[in-house]
């Protein structure tokens, strides 16, 4: 069998390359998740002097991260799979699957919801969303950016997906989500 292209190859793995980058950074708001969590319990329990405003700074850095890490997850295939079936199908079957499901279903579903939580995040930034969860009403335009940021963040990779798939389709071959590919 004829190995990949070095071009093909290369595409993919600076796709690769680059939802690894925006995995780790997506992975610093475990700080704005971990310390106001800290604050207010040593504010409760210590101080007893709760604050308004550490339960939204952590819901929003845990939305923040689990919708900005769903790239991340998609390269390493941590996405749900149903196994049992799976397992039994050849390398070329699983990459028509693939390939198949990537076309029709994944990029238009991303497309469609970049769309229009394109329009919303635009929308809450023009007239300044705030939150009405507290008395502290924190700016919430910034979570309402992450949707669309996530949709474009998971058509990249799933570039890198459809082209992978795509390979193990026309070759019987799977390139593999964790190997390190070579150029």
């Amino acid at each position: 069998m004829k190995p990949p292209s070095p071009g093909y190859l290369a595409v993919i793995r600076g796709i690769d390359r680059f939802t690894e980058w925006s995995g780790y950074l997506v992975a610093l708001l475990c700080v704005p998740l971990i310390v106001p969590n800290v604050c207010e319990v040593v504010l409760r329990y210590v101080f007893n002097d709760p604050t308004d405003w550490a339960q939204e700074v952590t819901t929003m850095a845990y939305g923040a991260m689990f919708m900005l890490g769903a790239a991340y997850a998609l390269l390493r295939g941590a996405h749900v799979r149903t196994d049992m079936l799976w397992e039994k199908f050849s390398d070329r079957t699983k990459g028509q699957i693939d390939t198949l499901a990537y076309v029709i279903f994944f990029f238009p579903a991303m497309a469609v919801l970049f769309w229009i939580t394109l329009e919303d995040a635009q929308y809450s930034f023009s007239i300044w969303e705030k939150s009405n969860v507290s008395a502290w009403q924190p700016i919430i335009w910034p979570l309402r950016w992450c949707i669309p940021i996530t949709c474009a963040l998971l058509m990249i990779q799933g570039v890198s997906e459809l082209m992978k798939s795509a390979y193990a389709w026309r070759t019987g071959r799977e390139l593999v989500h964790h190997e390190k590919i070579e150029v």
